[in-house]
């Protein structure tokens, strides 16, 4: 059966992208009257054998390159390219669902690394059944809270939320069902973009910072050394086209918060301390002798963290009245049955009255569990009031934060999911220790409840991008929810292996954890397992909480809301370092340019320049998602980092570690060049270069009919 609807030679419809007038409505890719094969062994099965695939391996990467990379992106491309393989051809719908369990890999991954390795690395007592049912209970929570948000994220604010890797994601595979001059678009842009960052990332042909301190030397090197003040842009393709689909209008908000975080706090931070000799905490050295790196981390990246949770809070006061709505949806099917038979397939989600049931049974699953977790530290009557404290304090956070991490997904394409696990971290221990559960069995509940959180708010994150490529392909709701359970079980199984099975072989810590006296094994980074673990010592033992900060950052963000401007995006850009925000300036202002350019021509039958540059971003996109993950492989100690032998501007050098034996590479020296104004040059030029072709090849190419 046909996967194209009547018409449809270019891809998704004119309004896709844009907000629809008053009386306007979106159809689908798939209208909701034709109903191609959508759930099918091969969908299902491809799904799972993509979702184990890809656990193992963003685990892999995650806990030894210290990078999680979106599985999203190379499992559509994939599932387009296997769907010419069969006697039938797999439909769009069947890749859809190929695309939304297999992706479940990468955010059931994210949660874990974060939290669950810091068991490993305190010494603490852990097994498969933890990781699996943090991970599992987690993912579920994602899900269900998400549900009865579909509407208001993928329907109602059509057209006002970007969705960048959604887009990536939609663009690659209605490429793959159109063909013709938008697939030569893709396939160009994707070459483009992905050896534009393998030469940046894996070659290191330029570097990949343009730094104003190297740039221009004279006034750039005097404000770094005197003021901390360094602005920065990572000048890669992936970032570029992030940027460009993100939009002018979030961009700017984004940037204008990371000027604010570098180039206003950190200066201000450092001009201060640094006539301060002792250490201020958070901080464990004085604010003189830090980078600006360390500054930022240490006490601005903290006031950013308050501020995302502040706007966080404001967005779930605003949608209150959606959240309230449909549960009350929820009663009435409950008590009354009603459930409309005459529903567009569309528009067919999981009954609330089932999501309701299903949240239920999650949550008592998750009190069974604290409960034997408790157990060891009391008896039945304080394990049984450690459990009803977890179980609030998972499902209070999972509910509130949900709507947060989906929002940010689909403004940015980044879950600030790390800001908010921290936020959960502190406040789990905190209760706990008023509760009197502290010592091994206390880090080992917050940690486990860190990750059922972390986990819910990458699903959730993960989830709306879903939902929103099968709303506009004209996917069943009802089914990406259904299957996506199955994705969340296939994936934290897999994690749960691998995390285990990179314990037994290379261990987290050398001589044992760290609470004994150990200390972290270089062979496996695991950074974020690291963090979480010297965070959550910190707490339980010396707590020191930055509150100021935090309360900054709160305050930061209701001024904001006040004066109308989105609190979460100029959050985010608090939080996240510049040189991550200024490339989606750079590819907002192209982005507008373009746009300008599309208003200017009239009646042109193919794709305007807006719609081919939404594409090219797309590839952009792909093509650095797969050179990332390429790049990460290559730099693998365990097979011999290749990277060594075409590295161009670093050189790296072999050093044997005394307490296991074992080689590793590492960077070395750079060529004189790298680091000097001529490698920067070389960056601008190519950067610039990329911002050219992007758009000349949208507006300078006209297709004919």
């Amino acid at each position: 059966m046909s996967t194209k609807p009547s018409g449809a030679v270019k891809g998704l419809p004119a309004n896709a992208y844009t907000p629809l007038k008053k009386g306007e409505e979106y159809t689908p890719y798939i209208p909701s009257n034709q109903s191609p094969h959508e759930v099918t062994f091969r969908s299902v099965g491809i799904g799972v054998i993509m979702a184990i695939v890809f656990s193992f391996a963003a685990c892999y990467l995650g806990l030894v390159a210290g990078q999680v990379f979106e599985a999203a992106i190379p499992i559509a491309i994939l599932a387009v390219g296997m769907a010419g393989l069969y006697a039938r051809r797999s439909t769009i719908l069947e890749n859809v669902i190929i695309q939304s369990i297999g992706s479940a890999s990468g955010v059931v991954v994210a949660g874990a690394i974060f939290t669950l390795p810091a068991l490993y690395i305190l010494g603490l007592e852990v097994n498969l059944l933890h990781t699996f049912i943090a991970c599992t209970l987690g993912g579920f929570l994602g899900i269900l809270f998400l549900i009865p948000l579909r509407r208001f994220f993928c329907v109602e604010e059509h057209g006002n939320l970007p969705f960048p890797e959604a887009t990536a994601t939609t663009e690659i595979l209605t490429t793959g069902e159109t063909g013709g001059q938008s697939a030569v678009v893709l396939v160009i842009s994707m070459i483009v973009g992905g050896l534009y960052d393998f030469f940046v990332e894996a070659m290191h042909v330029w570097p990949k910072a343009l730094r104003t301190d190297v740039l221009i030397p004279k006034i750039g090197a005097v404000l770094g050394e005197k003021a901390r003040w360094v602005l920065k842009l990572d000048a890669t393709a992936a970032l570029f086209g992030l940027g460009y689909i993100v939009g002018l209008k979030y961009a700017s908000i984004i940037a204008a918060g990371s000027i604010l975080s570098f180039l206003v706090f950190l200066p201000l931070i450092f001009h201060f301390g640094q006539h301060i000799p002792g250490i201020i905490p958070p901080g464990s050295i004085p604010i003189a002798d830090m980078s600006e790196l360390q500054i930022f981390t240490n006490y601005v990246q903290k006031i950013g963290i308050g501020a995302i949770a502040m706007a966080g809070f404001l967005g779930i006061a605003k949608m209150s009245k959606i959240i309230v709505s449909s549960f009350k949806v929820g009663l009435q099917e409950m008590t009354h049955g009603a459930h409309s038979s005459s529903q567009k397939r569309t528009d067919l989600d999981i009954r609330i009255k089932w999501v309701v049931a299903m949240i239920a049974g999650t949550i008592m699953t998750a009190f069974v569990a604290f409960w034997i977790f408790a157990a060891p530290a009391g008896g039945i009557g304080f394990s049984l009031k450690a459990a009803l404290v977890g179980v609030f304090i998972i499902a209070s956070l999972a509910f509130l934060f949900t709507p947060v991490a989906a929002r940010a997904t689909a403004i940015v394409g980044v879950n600030p999911v790390s800001g908010m696990t921290l936020i959960t971290l502190i406040i789990s221990s905190l209760i706990l220790l008023a509760v009197g559960l502290s010592g091994t069995v206390g880090m080992t509940v917050a940690l486990i409840m860190g990750c059922v959180v972390c986990t819910a708010l990458s699903t959730s994150g993960a989830f709306v991008t879903d939902l929103k490529i099968g709303y506009w392909l004209g996917a069943t709701p009802r089914n990406q929810q259904r299957w996506k359970f199955l994705g969340v079980v296939v994936s934290a199984i897999s994690v749960s292996l691998a995390i285990l099975l990179i314990h037994k072989a290379y261990g987290f810590t050398l001589g044992g954890g760290i609470l004994n006296g150990g200390a972290p094994n270089p062979t496996i980074p695991a950074p974020q397992g690291n963090l979480m673990a010297v965070i959550i010592k910190s707490l339980m033992i010396e707590s020191q909480i930055p509150y100021l900060l935090y309360a900054m950052g709160a305050l930061i963000a209701i001024l904001l809301e006040m004066i109308g401007i989105s609190p979460l995006a100029f959050a985010l850009g608090m939080y996240l370092p510049i040189q991550i925000n200024m490339p989606l300036l750079v590819g907002g202002i192209i982005a507008h340019l373009v746009s300008k350019k599309s208003k200017n021509i009239k009646n042109e039958r193919e794709s305007s320049p807006r719609e081919r540059g939404t594409l090219i971003a797309s590839g952009f996109i792909a093509g650095g998602a797969l050179m990332g993950v390429a790049g990460a492989f290559l730099n693998l100690n365990e097979i011999g980092k290749p990277v060594r032998f075409i590295s161009v501007g670093v050189k790296f050098i072999q050093e044997t570690i005394a307490d296991t034996g074992k080689s590793i590479w590492h960077a070395g020296a750079h060529l004189p060049y790298y680091d000097s104004i001529i490698g920067q040059l070389i960056s601008l030029a190519a950067f610039i270069g990329l911002c050219l072709f992007c758009y000349y090849y949208a507006v300078g190419k006209k297709n004919k009919s």
